[in-house]
């Protein structure tokens, strides 16, 4: 991939949680760098010492299909033997020294700002408080919008229903209508 198109919003789109972890698939990381995923974990196997388990862990099959639940990008994966690696911002920050290239220098530069855009994201708008009762009372505020909406789009379904029917009514074909004229036998 070209360095110049890598965007922090792309980064951002590659970055699952996983573990409690925000992290990267090893194929996205190879896709960013422009190599392939062999090269990655062929690079890391020959430096395996600067990746402990807290840099770069192994999925196990359940947390892999349910990564191909969510995302269809990685319907590919459904039938892979190999199990994919993920790495966490430690981890992407040792690639970049483990790949020796300018490219994975730049790209680790930018994958490094969006974790960090991440994190400060995170920090700013995730609800900081102990309070049980201010939770339970969130919790009961956001099961009643739930509710509104599931009986809105209820009401919406009777309608689009009623429509589709008076349209599959005008689309049958017209009964033969009595001819007007004289019968001749």
């Amino acid at each position: 991939m070209n360095k110049n198109l890598i965007t922090p919003v792309l980064i951002e789109s590659k970055i699952f949680v996983i573990r409690g972890k925000q992290v990267m698939i090893d194929r996205d990381l190879a896709d960013l760098y422009g190599v392939e995923t062999k090269a990655i974990n062929q690079a890391v196997k020959r430096n395996i010492e600067r990746f402990p388990e807290e840099f770069r862990f192994q999925l196990t099959k359940d947390e892999m299909n349910e990564l191909v639940t969510n995302c269809d990008r990685f319907e590919i994966l459904k039938h892979s033997s190999a199990l994919p690696y993920v790495f966490t911002e430690q981890g992407v920050a040792m690639l970049s020294a483990v790949l020796h290239s300018e490219t994975a220098i730049q790209v680790s530069i930018k994958i490094m700002n969006a974790f960090v855009q991440l994190r400060h994201y995170v920090s700013e708008h995730v609800l900081k408080t102990d309070d049980k009762a201010e939770l339970v009372e969130i919790r009961r505020l956001l099961l009643l919008h739930i509710d509104h909406c599931d009986k809105k789009f209820s009401e919406q379904d009777k309608k689009i229903n009623q429509i589709i029917q008076v349209l599959n009514n005008l689309l049958e074909e017209p009964k033969s209508e009595n001819k007007i004229g004289f019968k001749t036998s």
